[in-house]
């Protein structure tokens, strides 16, 4: 099975946003398929990180999936990105719904 999320996305159109306080991930992109990745504690996902330290704009690069797992919250998720991640939540919001309130 080919990894649903290897296309990079804009900025603007993540398949998940996961915050922890002033710290927002905007996920673009998955390296591994999702059922690997917690086999690796260095998997990889591209993102656009913003918070206070980058004076509130977005910065592109790599970072590890466990690390955004462990201390943000996801906010925000593709149907898609739920199902791949055995993510079970009453209501979680689309990402373009998400940044059209914020």
């Amino acid at each position: 099975m080919a990894n649903p999320f290897a296309k990079t996305r804009k900025t603007e159109q993540p398949y998940a946003i996961y915050r922890a306080g002033d710290m927002t991930w905007h996920v673009l992109k998955t390296y591994k398929q999702p059922s690997s990745e917690g086999k690796d504690p260095y998997a990889r996902w591209f993102v656009a990180a913003k918070s206070a330290a980058t004076w509130g704009s977005f910065e592109l690069g790599d970072t590890y999936a466990a690390e955004v797992e462990r201390y943000g919250t996801l906010v925000a998720a593709e149907p898609t990105w739920l199902e791949a991640y055995g993510i079970r939540k009453e209501y979680l919001p689309a990402p373009a719904e998400y940044i059209a309130k914020a």
